[in-house]
């Protein structure tokens, strides 16, 4: 019996919660090489909870950075192991059209969506850490190209619908507090909502959003809706992400621009002009362990595309402007021409 033990333990002669911190102490980039020691490692390192939340407890998670694309009609999910290791990831059970995204912890949330032309409640789930879909709690309406933020562990999301009955106008935005599993609606005015959401980005406590009309602003800690001020909506476009408290974005001669809420004012990120070509579209950025990272689609060849990363370590200087510094920048994937970059997204585990 003795020797059964023995080799049900993790590590033989060492308590398994020892021995858990010890491999919790990996990088995760090893975890396919570990897990053909035994079958007790192959378990642990693919299906246990415990040992990410000792990751989590002891701080040695990673940032990894998950990029959906849409090839010939057909969407395609990989994560960025290292600079130029993308692997393919198991992909959604469905393919809704415009869908919101949103990162809790180590999951990945794709809400709503259109499927059929008719916009979806449905809230898809991705667990980074066994890579599997599981469908999550149903929205109260159903929303497609909606805006979605993260504040205090709730899922924050707004528009995507046409107001034209009861349950869309008192539904207009939604809450989801995973503790309870639960959407609740959150009260808004009607000169608000507005139909569909451009992009999305949260600041502190609040959650911004650029509609048709401007930009629509919740402040989550003081549960009201605010009115954003007039350099912040026009200099807004495309795709944004905050990285220190800054609102980075690209401007309409391609450059990237960052906005200093507390200053109300745009500043140009200098420091990046040789190293990156002007964006004028089809640019999506994230916060990568708070850094700036940058996806966008390259020339390539006639029949190929090559989707680009950039890694940028931003700072305020002194005079009070804004500067970044490239860590790296290269080609991770080539596609045929006509794919697109639907999102990309940091994921700690």
């Amino acid at each position: 019996m003795a020797d059964v033990g023995a080799q049900s333990q993790l590590i033989p002669n060492l308590p398994d919660d020892i021995a858990l911190q010890c491999l919790a102490r990996i990088p995760r980039s090893h975890h396919p090489t570990l897990s053909l020691v035994s079958k007790s490692w192959r378990s642990t390192l693919t299906s246990s909870p415990t040992l990410y939340n000792t990751r989590s407890l002891i701080r040695t998670t990673e940032t990894f950075l998950y990029l959906s694309l849409r090839i010939n009609s057909t969407f395609h999910w990989y994560t960025l192991v290292s600079h130029k290791l993308l692997f393919p990831v198991c992909s959604m059970p469905v393919k809704p059209i415009g869908p919101a995204f949103a990162v809790l912890g180590s999951k990945i949330y794709v809400i709503g969506g259109s499927i059929g032309e008719i916009p979806s409640n449905n809230v898809w789930v991705f667990d980074c850490r066994f890579n599997c879909w599981e469908m999550g709690p149903r929205m109260r309406i159903g929303r497609e190209f909606a805006a979605a933020g993260v504040v205090n562990g709730k899922i924050y999301v707004m528009g995507g619908c046409v107001v034209d009955n009861w349950a869309k106008s008192m539904n207009w935005a939604e809450v989801f507090d995973p503790a309870t599993g639960l959407w609740t609606a959150l009260p808004s005015p009607i000169e608000v909502r507005d139909k569909w959401m451009h992009a999305t980005a949260v600041v502190g406590a609040r959650v911004y959003a650029m509609t048709d009309r401007g930009v629509v602003v919740y402040d989550v800690e003081g549960c009201q809706w605010g009115t954003v001020s007039k350099r912040l909506d026009l200099g807004w476009r495309g795709r944004a992400v905050v990285v220190g408290g800054v609102l980075y974005c690209y401007d309409y001669l391609g450059k990237i621009i960052g906005y200093d809420v507390k200053e109300d004012v745009w500043k140009e990120l200098r420091g990046v002009d040789k190293g990156l070509p002007k964006f004028f579209c089809g640019a999506t950025m994230v916060n990568f362990d708070d850094r700036l990272c940058v996806v966008w689609e390259g020339k390539g060849s006639g029949k190929e595309v090559d989707i680009m990363c950039a890694e940028i370590q931003v700072q305020r200087d002194e005079d009070g402007g804004l500067s970044g510094n490239i860590l790296w920048s290269d080609m991770i994937l080539v596609v045929p021409n006509g794919a697109s970059i639907v999102q990309c997204l940091a994921v700690d585990l």
